[in-house]
């Protein structure tokens, strides 16, 4: 494992914030937040590994339910490098949208293929509007982070309604018996 960060490390630490955090902490914010950044748990296991590393995190262990677990914290220098990334420019996000791309090839397929193919879309769009929706009403739950998480999560709803709007679009062109052009 490289000691050099990578993006995962950024997301890591922001996860950690000022509250700290245990691994199982981080897979469940991770997870919840799915739409935004999408890691293993793997990934989000081996990451704290290569922050203790560079120093940018400290560990510790506390008493757990079960048995003791590790919880991260920042380091000043770790702070001081998540704050640098976060003042950094952001860009348009890079998208992985298989949809789309299957979209894309649609004259390879019939109309009908292509709407079923879409179909695990639909539900995961119905699925991620729940996520969204559990995810406003836990924000109160993080008084320091409420402001910020509203606002992200405002993106994720609207997210969610372009999905669902332009699944209706194309449903509505490549319906059976329907040979038009784009919308």
């Amino acid at each position: 494992m490289s000691s050099r960060p990578i993006p995962l490390s950024y997301v890591i630490l922001a996860a950690i914030g000022e509250r700290g955090a245990s691994t199982p902490d981080l897979v469940d914010m991770l997870a919840r937040g799915h739409m935004f950044w999408t890691s293993s748990p793997s990934q989000i296991y081996a990451e704290p590994k290569r922050l203790l590393a560079l120093g940018w995190i400290s560990s510790e262990k506390q008493p757990g339910k079960t048995r003791s677990r590790t919880v991260y914290r920042l380091t000043p220098e770790g702070r001081e490098a998540l704050r640098a990334w976060l003042r950094a420019p952001a860009g348009f996000p890079k998208l992985q949208h298989e949809a789309s791309v299957r979209l894309f090839a649609g004259d390879m397929i019939d109309d009908e293929d292509i709407l079923a193919s879409l179909q695990k879309l639909r539900a995961d769009v119905e699925e991620m509007s729940a996520v969204v929706a559990t995810n406003i009403a836990r924000a109160p739950s993080l008084p320091h982070r409420t402001r910020y998480m509203l606002l992200q999560q405002d993106l994720g709803r609207r997210l969610v309604q372009a999905h669902a709007e332009w699944l209706d679009a194309v449903e509505r062109e490549l319906a059976p018996g329907r040979h038009g052009t784009s919308p």
